[in-house]
């Protein structure tokens, strides 16, 4: 019996967290708000989860260890180069909008949720976090600007093992018996010190792991069978490390580690970053399950206007008017500054701290103690559903988003890609023409298309195609193992379906002879459809040319071009961008408003250098 319900609640966790996080990425909504409802669901629903009763006393130390993971994630995406693109914003985020968003939000504990000052002054250390596990995912399903991406970036994770560790200390205070003399007592004294030496410790064990990790590596001391498992022991181990000295100070040592691996250049990390985006999903997925099926029915009874009306200030008013006041003077536009100011999601750091120090404050006597959690979890809730909800609508209205069109990148710049991403360009798609080679991009250029010079395969490539991301990839080089090596190192990005390259040949094609599949993209087109056929067919007047497909009365004419007409891609605006593929696994079934993109000969093109828009093909 106790095997079948552990096996129940292995599938409602997993199962139903990786369902929810699909149905968020198929439908473009937030994932954390299903999984929120789903705990609710699991836990005070129909009771079919009790966490923290099943789990017993190992409950809330494996949450730590799993957030500190979550965090050593998070630092391995804060880049120093990132910090000097918005490094003040930055520091006016986490040094100045900290203590001002703590001191705004104990305020109003005290006077607007009725809690007493040593309760309300430990609620406003908790709720100055802004988590990574809901910021993050909200990021990755946002095509925000870069610089304001950072923003929220750097806040969520620096604050967060400063917020535990903060509220750490003001329990360890309010826990402390005042002197019988009527002075201040000899535990109080030393709190100072022992921040000073938990910080210490945090960020030598960091900054040591990291070093014994390139070292380790640059000295062929580390089998890279064993790279990813030691780095993933030692972010965890840190953290456990750390979390002796003080309670609080392992998140910190994990996202120091995480920063420190990120900066240190460290080879082999792109492995790294593919697991770990992984194994962040899974864990955000059942921690969010479980954290939320944990509540009890009677927690959410103890919802009371005056908790609602808390929640409200905290949103409305204590965060916007904290970003105000600590931004003043600083670079950042009024734009960034609203959209910082009303976009601060609260997850589960803020969930795990508020049901451990509550419970110590409960059990010390303190008065108003048991309202900690439940004002806590409202504000989690509601700035989960509202942030999460609103994020996108508010960046697009504030012009803070890059567009939403799925927009195409195609690396090599030569005559006939030039052509095909003049195309591209005029019917209004998004596309990218990266080449190492300058001139070669200036007849693109010349048009009015944007070009990137860079290698794809660099740190600074990758950065600059950050800051224009791309959907969809063409490798259009005449070398065959380059572009292959291009979409290898793109697909986990944007996905294996959605990189092409030019056909290499057709014995390289070959499943068993050929190319692997895992280290080249997806043939553009034919097999025979190599560069040379491509090229050759430009020289002779070959053009690509945009069609746009509408309904007719006619359902049995085919819409798509015969031979010779070579069909490249169909695109439907705001959708999707459909390269032909002879891999592809079900035919493309265009419809009405779709646009094509076809390659057509000398006696069907309208110029010998221009895109031809050519009337409407019926459906």
């Amino acid at each position: 019996m106790q095997a079948t319900n552990l096996a129940i609640g292995i599938l409602c966790v997993l199962g139903g967290g990786i369902a929810a996080q699909w149905v968020a990425w198929r439908f473009q909504l937030p994932a954390i708000v299903l999984l929120f409802a789903l705990g609710l669901f699991y836990g005070p629903g129909v009771g079919m989860l009790h966490p923290a009763a099943t789990i017993g006393p190992y409950f809330h130390p494996l949450v730590s260890m799993a957030v500190a993971f979550i965090v050593f994630e998070g630092g391995l995406a804060l880049n120093l180069r990132q910090w000097r693109e918005s490094g003040e914003g930055v520091l006016r985020l986490t040094a100045a909008a900290l203590p001002v968003n703590w001191v705004l939000a104990s305020i109003a504990a005290h006077y607007v949720g009725h809690l007493n000052w040593g309760t309300a002054w430990l609620f406003g250390a908790i709720v100055v976090v802004t988590g990574p596990t809901v910021v993050l995912p909200l990021l990755r399903h946002t095509k925000l600007q870069p610089r304001v991406a950072a923003f929220l970036r750097w806040e969520a994770i620096v604050n967060d093992p400063i917020a535990a560790i903060l509220a750490t200390l003001v329990l360890e205070y309010l826990l402390i018996r005042p002197s019988h003399m009527g002075g201040i007592s000899l535990e109080a004294v030393e709190i100072g010190p022992q921040l000073l030496f938990a910080t210490m410790v945090a960020i030598g064990c960091g900054v040591f792991a990291a070093l014994l990790i390139k070292f380790l590596s640059s000295r062929d001391l580390l089998p890279e069978i064993l790279r990813i498992p030691m780095i993933l022991a030692f972010a965890v181990g840190v953290a456990a490390v750390c979390n002796l000295v003080m309670q609080g100070a392992g998140l910190m040592a994990a996202t120091v580690f995480g920063m420190a691996l990120a900066n240190l250049q460290v080879s082999g990390m792109s492995e790294l970053q593919r697991i770990k985006e992984s194994l962040g999903v899974i864990v955000v997925s059942c921690l969010f399950v479980l954290l939320t099926a944990d509540l009890q029915r009677t927690l959410l009874n103890q919802l009371s206007l005056p908790i609602m009306a808390l929640t409200l200030t905290v949103m409305f008013v204590v965060r916007p008017l904290g970003i105000f006041l600590s931004t003043i003077g600083a670079s950042m536009s009024w734009q960034e500054r609203l959209f910082v100011g009303w976009i601060a999601p609260r997850g589960i750091v803020a969930a795990a701290v508020a049901g451990v120090v509550g419970l110590q404050l409960q059990e010390a006597g303190y008065p108003g103690a048991d309202l900690i959690t439940p004002a806590v979890f409202a504000l989690i809730a509601s700035t989960m559903i509202l942030h999460g909800f609103s994020l996108r609508p508010l960046a697009r209205a504030l012009r803070l988003t890059l567009s939403d069109e799925p927009a195409l990148a195609i690396m090599g710049a030569n005559a006939w890609s030039t052509n095909l991403a003049r195309v591209v360009h005029e019917v209004g798609v998004p596309v990218l023409l990266v080449d190492t080679y300058a001139p070669a991009l200036d007849k693109a250029a010349r048009f009015g298309v944007p070009v990137l010079k860079a290698e794809l395969l660099s740190v600074e490539g990758q950065e600059s195609l950050e800051e224009r991301p791309a959907d969809y990839l063409i490798a259009a080089t005449p070398d065959a193992i380059y572009n292959g090596l291009v979409c290898a190192r793109m697909a986990p990005d944007l996905g294996r379906q959605r990189v092409f390259q030019v056909s290499p040949g057709l014995a390289r094609l070959d499943l068993y002879h050929g190319l692997s599949r895992d280290s080249r993209g997806k043939v553009l087109g034919e097999p025979g459809w190599n560069f040379s056929l491509i090229d050759s067919r430009y020289a002779k007047g070959w053009r690509f040319s945009s069609h746009v497909i509408e309904e007719s009365d006619n359902e049995d004419e085919n819409p798509l071009p015969s031979d010779p007409v070579m069909l490249f891609m169909i695109i439907r605006k705001g959708t999707a961008i459909w390269v032909f593929s002879a891999e592809d696994v079900t035919p493309i079934e265009p419809a009405a408003g779709d646009i094509i993109i076809t390659y057509v000969p000398p006696e069907e093109a309208a110029a010998p250098d221009a895109p031809q828009v050519a009337a409407p093909i019926p459906v």
